[in-house]
């Protein structure tokens, strides 16, 4: 290709086994170390160094320095969504990665894409709120209705602050176990945000993972049912 932008380099930064290791492991939103990315890519420290250099040189990574620490995460949320869609596509090509373990069924569950939930319960949560008519979804497009707009911010949800920042409110994300949308944008994060503050869901140690407690879980279904005669209460009765 002799005009347009050059997808070789990209593809060359994150082709490397060491890299996309390192880089999925950012995926989780947390800045994390070179010791701690080299032993994610399994690879030395020197070597992690030398990777780290290059994809922040790409555009990919972003240093932050605080003390005589350094940290490194992803550059910003598109760097995000291009992982989490190349991981998709790689899904619906048959392209997995198979490490049998009691963190798997973890991680199908419910895990964090970069900000936002992700896995069965991301799924569940857009599916929920598309067949109340809390989102509109036309063709691979998200919108917020006002019906959904009122909803959300009888439940904490800032919609008005969100709508205020350059970043999109609803964004369709291809979820790489489910192999269908779950949602991404700011509302999205937002979502993620209030179910740590309300201390239904946590993160977990050194994984994607994200545990709901009992009860957390509990008004996390009653809040997005999938069963079409109780879609209503979900949206406008359910203990929240």
């Amino acid at each position: 290709m002799k005009e347009g932008p050059d997808i070789v380099q990209i593809g060359a930064l994150i082709g490397d086994p060491a890299r996309a290791n390192m880089l999925t492991a950012l995926m989780g939103g947390r800045a994390l170390t070179a010791t701690e990315l080299a032993e994610a890519g399994g690879i030395t420290l020197q070597t992690a160094s030398t990777h780290l250099s290059k994809l922040e040189a790409g555009g990919l990574l972003a240093q932050r320095k605080q003390g005589r620490h350094r940290y490194f995460a992803l550059a910003d949320d598109g760097v995000g969504k291009l992982l989490e869609s190349i991981m998709g596509f790689a899904a619906t090509r048959g392209h997995l990665r198979h490490r049998p373990g009691p963190k798997e069924p973890a991680l199908r569950k419910a895990r964090i894409c970069y900000d936002h939930l992700a896995g069965d319960y991301g799924v569940r949560m857009l599916d929920s709120l598309i067949a109340a008519g809390a989102i509109s979804a036309v063709g691979d497009g998200l919108s917020l209705t006002e019906r959904g707009e009122t909803h959300l911010t009888s439940i904490g949800i800032d919609v008005t602050g969100l709508r205020s920042t350059r970043r999109p409110l609803c964004r369709s994300c291809l979820d790489w176990s489910e192999r269908r949308a779950h949602l991404a944008g700011s509302l999205g994060k937002a979502l993620l945000s209030n179910f740590f503050d309300k201390g239904w869901a946590r993160r977990t140690e050194n994984s994607r993972s994200i545990l709901f407690t009992s009860e957390g879980e509990r008004r996390f279904l009653a809040l997005f049912p999938i069963e079409a005669d109780v879609t209503n209460k979900g949206l406008d009765g359910a203990d929240a």
